[in-house]
């Protein structure tokens, strides 16, 4: 699994990339599966996920060059001609309904909605030297589709974001940046509008994701390509949805 996100009833969900499935962990320890496919052909390498209050699954589906496995070192295996980002309304019965919600991202890798929930904020995080590196600013329409998105930052040759978490104040917390150029490892935290407010060096190389724990929600933990889980206290707090908060 790679992104994890509890549900309205605590149920957590994942992208299981290697997989490339969404699924639905049960109390029992089995996996039930939302989906593993679009219009007949296998997904990419299911990423990361939010979870909107309307229960909506909206999730990143990206193909990454060995990222799922020996197998996806062969982009023979990419059945599908976009990566994408999609969203997952459950239906009566316990199935869900499949939609496509981007059609300009490449590698699309984190996602995380404001506080709103008015706003589905996407990181554009491709490896191509000619393809972008941006954290973007979708609009979420009345329908569930999405509007046309407006750059917050453009990362410019060096590495993305990987994982954002979002603060109460409606800040966002996030992992990108490498020791091959730029700032370096890093998290930053983003103003709503884009505007880098902190920029926080990560010890260790590639960090690749992040959210709020620890009493009061305030403890940053971080991890790493290379298997460090790596904590810091802050003086922000996390925002999270399920369980509602106290």
């Amino acid at each position: 699994a790679n992104g994890l996100m509890l549900g309205p009833d605590g149920t957590l969900f994942a992208c299981e990339g290697g997989a490339r499935r969404v699924v639905r962990y049960e109390k029992d320890g089995s996996a039930t599966v939302l989906t593993n496919g679009y219009e007949g052909r296998r997904l990419n390498m299911p990423n990361d996920l939010a979870i909107d209050l309307l229960g909506r699954v909206w999730f990143t589906d990206p193909f990454y060059e060995g990222a799922g496995g020996p197998w996806s070192e062969d982009r023979s295996h990419k059945d599908l001609d976009h990566d994408s980002v999609y969203r997952l309304d459950p239906r009566p019965g316990g199935s869900w309904l499949m939609s496509r919600v981007t059609f300009d991202t490449t590698r699309p890798n984190g996602l995380l909605f404001s506080l709103d929930h008015g706003t589905l904020y996407v990181a554009q995080s491709d490896r191509d030297p000619d393809k972008k590196r941006e954290l973007r600013a979708y609009p979420v329409n009345g329908d569930g589709s999405l509007g046309t998105h407006e750059v917050l930052h453009d990362f410019g040759a060096d590495r993305g974001i990987d994982g954002m978490v979002l603060d109460t104040d409606g800040y966002i917390v996030a992992t990108a940046g490498w020791a091959q150029g730029g700032p370096g490892p890093s998290v930053y935290v983003f103003s709503p509008s884009g505007e880098v407010v902190e920029r926080h060096t990560v010890p260790f190389d590639r960090p690749t994701n992040c959210s709020f724990g620890g009493e009061g929600l305030t403890t940053l933990y971080v991890t790493t390509s290379e298997g460090y889980l790596l904590r810091t206290e802050t003086d922000r707090r996390g925002r999270l949805h399920y369980p509602p908060p106290a």
